[in-house]
């Protein structure tokens, strides 16, 4: 039996909801993030070292970060959900599996970062520094990277509806995450109306739906 050792608000999502996609029988720990710093529990290193999220463990077998857990569900229980290997859809799969992590995210870090700088309780005399700074990775990093990356995913959209070709694959599993937390957080809105086309079609699907029920609070869907 597969369990997922699932936190509430985060990239484990998509693995709940490729779990319901393979239509594979599981089992859910839940884990609630400290509503003080948004930190995991504790109680997951006694999953793995790292104390994160998301982790499956079947029989002896753990499997931490979500794309090695994608990969390892997708070539273990349902080859289908990834196109033949070998074909030009195969290779995009491949590119987009690892482009969320890789290259989608990290601006979208940054900028949470940056975020929390500008928020921070901080002696007076500082926070002009402080915000000085911020501005400076904002205007000079994280939103020309934001624009550059979900302007590339934009166009690509425009050319087919899921990521890896005509047919949905895990990779649209994976770039669930990156693009909900983009327009969620970095105000991807209607001037990406591929992506926001791409969202409507995976919040349209059954297994995202049943996910969401067997998950709990996911807070970045529906903006």
């Amino acid at each position: 039996m597969i369990t997922l050792h699932h936190l509430n608000n985060s990239r484990s999502q998509r693995v709940l909801w490729l779990l319901e996609e393979i239509g594979l029988e599981y089992e859910i720990e839940k884990y609630m993030r400290d509503p003080a710093t948004m930190r995991a529990p504790a109680s997951l290193k006694a999953v793995h070292p790292l104390g994160k999220s998301p982790v499956i463990t079947e029989g002896d077998v753990t499997v931490a970060e979500s794309g090695a857990i994608v990969e390892y569900l997708v070539d273990t229980h349902d080859p289908s959900m990834k196109p033949e290997p070998g074909s030009e859809a195969h290779r995009r799969y491949v590119y987009w599996l690892h482009f969320a992590e890789g290259s989608a995210m990290p601006p979208l870090l940054v900028r949470l970062v940056v975020g929390r700088i500008e928020q921070a309780k901080m002696p007076f005399f500082v926070k002009p520094v402080a915000r000085s700074i911020a501005k400076r990775l904002r205007d000079g990093f994280t939103d020309p990277e934001i624009a550059n990356v979900y302007g590339y995913i934009e166009r690509e959209l425009g050319q087919r509806d899921w990521f890896a070709g005509d047919a949905f694959t895990a990779a649209d599993i994976q770039m669930s995450f990156p693009l909900e937390a983009a327009a969620a957080r970095a105000g991807i809105g209607r001037e990406f109306p591929n992506i926001r086309a791409w969202l409507d079609r995976i919040h349209a699907r059954p297994a995202y739906a049943r996910a969401l029920e067997r998950g709990g609070e996911y807070g970045i869907v529906g903006s």
